[in-house]
């Protein structure tokens, strides 16, 4: 396994990592925002998974640390008025994402499909599997892409993914259903080969 399949599994892992709790919130629940400890604690306990999210979101892990790296610079500005109890969570990670838009935008031009030397070589199928659902993600649209992110990993509600995106809840549930409907036809080959080894 070579170090790069290492980190996107790692990756992979984090997309997928429960919310667990909010400590920090219990910290600052007697007024509004969050003092430095409070946010260093929410920091901690958040940056791993974050970076796993806007990972699978868009594809890029290098870009997603940088990502959310600068929606939590953003956040610490903004840290004596983020609400523990509304989710700062939520924030840095809409505002993560706006900036993943935002630098995909401008570099369109550049991207290309990494080398073939890094192709995956992992031997263990659970991590295959992961990696197969990770690429599968990457084929969706990015609205698609977002919504399932947001409504399977993250185990938002269909209406708190409507209020993340800005989008109605109806458009919201149709993306979910023609994503899913996609990953099912792109992981179609998988789970056929590895019905027939099992």
């Amino acid at each position: 396994m070579t170090a790069f399949d290492l980190q996107q599994h790692a990756v992979a892992e984090l997309a997928i990592a429960p919310t667990g709790e909010r400590p920090w919130a219990e910290a600052t629940s007697r007024g509004r925002g969050m003092d430095e400890a409070a946010f260093d604690e929410f920091y901690a306990a958040s940056y791993r998974r974050l970076v796993g999210q806007i990972y699978t979101m868009c594809g890029n892990l290098p870009e997603a640390q940088d990502c959310v790296q600068e929606a939590f610079i953003r956040a610490w500005d903004k840290r004596r008025t983020l609400d523990p109890d509304q989710y700062p969570e939520a924030w840095v990670r809409t505002v993560a994402y706006r900036i993943a838009v935002s630098r995909w935008r401008r570099a369109r031009q550049g991207l290309r499909r990494p080398d073939r030397a890094y192709a995956a070589s992992v031997s263990d199928g659970q991590d295959v599997g992961r990696l197969a659902i990770v690429r599968a993600l990457q084929q969706l649209p990015m609205a698609q892409r977002r919504a399932i992110v947001l409504h399977h990993l993250c185990d938002l509600s269909v209406a708190d993914v409507a209020r993340e995106t800005d989008a109605p809840t109806g458009t919201v549930k149709a993306r979910l259903t023609r994503g899913r409907a996609a990953l099912a036809v792109l992981l179609a080959d998988y789970w056929t080969e590895e019905n027939r080894r099992g």
